[in-house]
């Protein structure tokens, strides 16, 4: 395993070096933060590579300009919580951010957040400045944490969400990159076929002036309308595009959107599982970190994160401050399955919502690993079957014609 550099701030808030051995660099990070180190810099010696990157590859990694990725989030909450079990002031703890966090972002971010504190906001405050980076439910988890004294417990909290969605999203992606690389190639063969293949039949059925079988009529329809209107439609996907893009960046487009892609077959109940998964994990925490109720629910549907799930959550406070409870009002909400509101029911029969709420969470982490695992299998065949198709089209389209011109080559 190679050997890495690194420079660190120990428990007494000095600046230590050394090196440590490690499969890779976050798992060196990893092991300086289980040592009670805050990692400032950890690097490769010069000229050392692994796997055909070189130390300088990582930095910056999954970084976007103008916006803060997952890994860079969840890496400024392991070093803040870090430092400040330390016992170093939040001042200084947020100079040292500044000064060595590699993204450009989190530095201006940090830097303005000190100048908001110096001014009397609290640490939630100043960070409810930045919506698009710390979301309101981290805001609130913060300022629960603030309030309650359990800061770094709550920045804990904060990690396992950020990595916990990273982890879901990431498995569905997987799931989708097969059919989604299916589905272009099979477009791309279909319009190189329409575009380049029939073409150079259509001259010689025209010639021997046949009559064309329906298949052959269709595709040399399709020919003659991408030759000769594929300007026009190339305006039509571009407009589409665009017109889709802007609706959906509305709140009625959202939610028309989501609602859509919940009810589509196969990936819909897909989509519910992992909506649910997110709800009873978000609320679990929420509720644990002493947030209150009505506004645990009002955070949920802000950073939901789908607006057909979000617009329960607006009907069911109205109907909790009428002192209905959650699991009555849930029971006739769409999504929510029947598990899901009779665990809850349970919860708050006993005092142990947070409890119930983990289960579910755990519930259907299970569910989306399954789902996903199986979803090659059960898309695999709907593919084959749409390959078949559009192979068996162009054959009858070319060789029906092709064998009623051997007919006539034989008189």
């Amino acid at each position: 395993m190679p050997i890495y550099n690194y420079e660190a701030i120990d428990s007494s808030g000095g600046t230590i070096a050394g090196t440590v051995e490690a499969a890779a660099l976050d798992n060196a990070e990893e092991m300086l933060f289980s040592d009670g180190l805050i990692p400032l810099k950890v690097y490769l010696p010069k000229g050392f590579a692994v796997k055909g990157f070189s130390a300088l590859s990582f930095k910056g990694f999954n970084r976007g300009v103008g916006r803060v990725s997952p890994p860079e989030l969840i890496m400024f909450y392991k070093q803040f919580r870090t430092m400040y079990k330390a016992g170093i002031p939040l001042m200084r703890l947020l100079e040292i951010m500044k000064t060595q966090t590699d993204s450009v972002v989190l530095k201006d971010v940090a830097d303005k957040m000190i100048s908001d504190i110096s001014e009397g906001l609290t640490l939630s405050g100043a960070m409810a400045k930045y919506h698009s980076i710390f979301l309101p439910l981290h805001c609130a988890m913060i300022k629960a944490g603030e309030t309650s004294g359990n800061l770094p417990e709550v920045m804990d909290r904060l990690i396992y969400i950020i990595s916990h969605e990273g982890k879901v999203k990431s498995e569905i992606k997987s799931a989708m990159t097969y059919p989604a690389m299916v589905v272009v190639a099979l477009l791309g063969a279909f319009f190189f076929l329409l575009t380049v293949v029939i073409p150079k039949f259509v001259d010689i059925f025209e010639k021997h002036d046949l009559t064309l079988p329906l298949p052959t009529r269709i595709a040399m329809l399709l020919h003659k309308i991408l030759s000769n209107y594929w300007m026009i439609i190339i305006l039509i996907i571009v407009g589409t595009v665009f017109f889709l893009y802007s609706y959906f960046k509305t709140e009625n487009g959202r939610f028309v959107r989501d609602s859509f892609l919940l009810g589509v077959p196969i990936f819909g109940p897909l989509f519910v599982k992992a909506s649910m998964s997110r709800f009873a994990s978000i609320f679990s925490i929420l509720q644990t970190g002493g947030v209150p109720l009505m506004e645990s629910l009002t955070i949920l549907s802000e950073t939901f994160g789908n607006s057909a799930i979000s617009r329960i959550f607006v009907n069911l406070i109205s109907q909790i401050e009428e002192g209905k409870g959650i699991a009555s009002p849930l029971s006739n909400a769409k999504y929510f399955t029947p598990m899901v509101v009779s665990m809850i029911s349970v919860g708050e029969e006993t005092g142990n919502l947070d409890e119930m709420l983990n289960e579910i969470s755990s519930h259907y982490d299970d569910e989306v690993r399954y789902t996903v695992s199986r979803l090659t299998e059960i898309i695999g065949p709907i593919l084959i079957v749409c390959l078949a198709v559009v192979v068996l089209f162009f054959a009858l389209a070319i060789f029906l014609p092709m064998w009623d011109l051997t007919k006539i080559a034989r008189h």
